[in-house]
């Protein structure tokens, strides 16, 4: 059996982070077993699905690299296929025409809340004669679900879970205009496409119940479920905007890497003994269902950013040189010049060591583009004393008189320090607010070396 899974989004919305999980997983989870992993989008929810919501969800998991094995595929193109299921269950005796009209559901419901039991259909046209319908009522197909015993989950997470069937009233599989309701849809479509797994948070365990009911009455195989817990804020409530970004993409605009997003969702609800930092080869490696666990995870900012400086250090040079050029205009409002690139190239390896994420990096880098005089900022020029000043006086001719190659500078600033009696801690700290306009730079004759003579010593000439 080759293994098969589905992401199957609905997009009336962005692309959050619960669902990003929920990808991953089953991602993974087909690599992992040399299966496939297929995209469906869930749109039936015609006046609220958006192709813009489409696109953002599309745009999400390609930036997460959680790349399907085919092209998407849209519920809404099924139609016609789910409705003739829901005829096929008709024809044969496991679906019924129901003719209730909106008041006598509404009646049912109020009924049965002021009776203290859960607002359920009643079964009142599972057997009667469609005959005795109203004149000028369309019905609804309802499916026509065991009554006696119960309905037995075996899920992969969960464990054994089990449902009396009593609980369990007859669904709507067509409504009354002739559209197939979403519990229907889900089972044909993974029917037709052949899921093999169906991985899913679980909040849609209830549902699970129902939908196997559509299955026994086809008589299709049942796919494996696995009901994944859900992700809660810090404080244990249920993950909102109060807490932190929560849509993928603004993950993204907070400057985290997607390698780094992936690897803490893995770990919020799965685990492989100590195990922190993994690649996408690792994951896949290691990666399977008797690793979840069954609590809520809580989602921690914090460790999240700590990891993605992990992965900073990791990332290629050039990838992030260009990210942070992309950046720089909007977010630090400077103009980027023909030579920033090579300027960053030099001090990328520096300057990563003290991000923690994309912003940071960005943040740190854009006293290469900024004109002279810099605005410097409050502790940067606490840093230029009257003294200090007239030390990079006096430093500068030195400066000047090197090639400003690293070795040179090193030396040049060594030997300056050791002249005026001082720690080279104390030449390179007002130098650095100098050049950079803050207390924070990669190592001061690195800094140099990336701005060069001209700007260099313009720089410092601009506070002396």
């Amino acid at each position: 059996m080759k293994i098969r899974t589905r992401f199957a989004p609905s997009p009336t919305g962005l692309l959050h982070i619960g669902g990003a999980r929920t990808a991953l997983f089953n991602f993974l989870f087909a690599r992992h077993h040399g299966g496939q992993f297929l995209i469906r989008i869930e749109d039936t929810d015609k006046a609220r699905s958006t192709q813009e919501a489409v696109q953002v969800i599309l745009d999400g998991l390609e930036w997460l690299g959680l790349t399907p094995d085919a092209a998407p595929v849209f519920q809404s193109k099924q139609e016609a296929r789910h409705v003739e299921v829901a005829r096929a269950l008709l024809a044969q005796g496991r679906a019924y025409e129901c003719y209730c009209t909106p008041d006598e559901l509404r009646e049912m419901r109020e009924t049965a809340q002021a009776e203290g039991r859960p607002p359920r259909y009643d079964g009142r046209w599972r057997d009667r004669d469609p005959a005795t319908a109203p004149a000028g009522v369309k019905p609804a197909i309802r499916l026509k679900a065991p009554r006696e015993g119960e309905t037995v989950l075996e899920d992969l997470v969960q464990g054994t879970v089990t449902v009396s069937n009593s609980e369990l009233d007859d669904m709507i599989i067509l409504r009354s205009d002739g559209t197939p309701t979403y519990l229907h849809a889900v089972v044909v479509d993974d029917h037709d496409m052949e899921i093999t797994h169906v991985i899913r948070g679980d909040d849609h365990l209830t549902n699970t119940f129902r939908q196997i009911q559509i299955y026994h009455a086809m008589g299709w195989e049942l796919p494996k479920f696995a009901h994944i817990p859900l992700i809660h804020g810090a404080d244990g409530a249920k993950l909102s905007k109060r807490h932190g970004a929560v849509s993928i993409l603004e993950f993204r605009e907070q400057g985290f890497l997607p390698e780094a997003l992936c690897n803490y969702l893995l770990r919020l609800g799965w685990g492989h003994g100590d195990s922190e930092f993994l690649s996408r080869d690792e994951q896949v490696k290691l990666f399977d269902l008797d690793g979840v666990g069954r609590a809520a995870s809580r989602m921690d900012y914090a460790k999240l950013t700590h990891l993605n400086g992990m992965w900073l250090r990791c990332a290629d040079d050039a990838r992030l040189v260009a990210d942070v050029i992309a950046r720089l205009p909007e977010q630090c409002g400077v103009t980027v010049n023909n030579g920033l690139a090579d300027k960053l190239s030099r001090l990328m390896p520096g300057l990563k060591e003290r991000a923690k994420t994309l912003l940071d990096l960005t943040t740190s880098s854009a006293f290469l583009s900024r004109q002279v005089p810099l605005d410097i900022e409050p502790k940067a020029l606490a840093l230029l004393t009257t003294e200090a000043r007239a030390m990079l006086g006096r430093l500068a001719p030195k400066l000047a008189a090197t090639d400003f190659s690293l070795a040179e500078l090193d030396a040049t600033l060594r030997a300056f320090a050791e002249a005026e009696g001082l720690k080279l801690g104390q030449v390179a700290q007002p130098l650095r607010a100098a050049l950079t306009g803050s207390t924070m730079s990669p190592g001061i004759d690195e800094t140099l070396a990336a701005l060069g003579a001209t700007e260099s010593l313009a720089r410092i000439q601009a506070v002396i």
